[in-house]
Formats: C-alpha cells, sequence, structure tokens
C-alpha cells in the first residue's frame, strides 16, 4: 500500500505532466517572445481553400516520459518485496514513460487548419496553423500572409 507521502508526491508529479505538457498557441495571432518587434514580409491574397487538420502533439519532450517514469516506479516500487519488488519498480518506470509520453502527447494535440492562398503576385502558398476562435477564413476572404525566416502566418 502507497503511503501519505508517496500518493501527495504522485498527485504532485501528475500535476507537473500537465504543466509541463502545455505549449504555446500556434495561431495566426499569437507570437513568441522571440518574433516580436521582428520585422516580417507581408504579401496579401485571397483564400482558396481551407482544410481542418491535426496539429500533433509532441513527442520529443521529456516531462512526460520522464513524469510518468517517475510515478511508474514509485507505483511499482509498492510492489512485492526483494527481487521481485526491484522487477516491479523496473517495469513500472517502463510502463510509465511509456504512458507518460502518450499523455503529453495527447495532452499538447491541437486542432488546426490548413489555409491555402492565392498571393496577388499570381503564385500559392499554403500555412497550417491552430485553429483561432476569434479568427475564421472562407475562400475569397482578402488576407495578410506573414513571414519571418521559415516562419508564415495568415491574418486578417
Amino acid at each position: 500500500m502507497l503511503s501519505k507521502t508517496k500518493v501527495y508526491f504522485l498527485v504532485l508529479m501528475s500535476g507537473a505532466v500537465l504543466a509541463g505538457c502545455a505549449q504555446p498557441t500556434l495561431t495566426g495571432t499569437t507570437y513568441s517572445r522571440g518574433e516580436a518587434r521582428q520585422a516580417q514580409t507581408v504579401q496579401m491574397g485571397h483564400v482558396e481553400s481551407v482544410t481542418p487538420v491535426v496539429i500533433e502533439g509532441r513527442t520529443d519532450g521529456v516531462v512526460g516520459a520522464g513524469t510518468g517514469a517517475v510515478l511508474g516506479g514509485i507505483a511499482g516500487r509498492g510492489i512485492g518485496g526483494g527481487r521481485g519488488q526491484d522487477m516491479a519498480t523496473v517495469a513500472g518506470a517502463v510502463a510509465g514513460g511509456i504512458a507518460g509520453q502518450r499523455v503529453e502527447e495527447a495532452v499538447s494535440r491541437r486542432q488546426g487548419v490548413e489555409i491555402t492562398v492565392r498571393l496577388d503576385n499570381g503564385s500559392f502558398v499554403s500555412v497550417v496553423q491552430e485553429e483561432d476562435p476569434n479568427q475564421f477564413f472562407a475562400p475569397g476572404d482578402r488576407v495578410r500572409v506573414l513571414g519571418q525566416g521559415r516562419t508564415m502566418r495568415v491574418t486578417r
């Protein structure tokens, strides 16, 4: 049976997993600190199509897997005794790491849109960004395509 201290620790670590999975939004109106006050190229155009997409969650983070491994190891440690306890600890850590990584991916997954724009110069550009409830795009809408390096976004 798990002690009160271990239960509190498990709850605290579970909160850390969810907090660590949080990621900044990827909408067209959200900027990172590094993007603020940076010049961007502006091109105008009309929306040709809008397609719903899913933006995969993070799978490269260590927060979910690491926290899951710790939690799984603690849970496994509470099983059996001697060699069996050691094996349960390792198995719990491995299973917890896998589960934590899956939780992180699911929590950080976002609904997005692929917006294809015909620029005024006749060329096309397609941008995937997180769906923004404050900005809906439809074919024919006049939009701005903002770019800086490899980063582009579509706004009104």
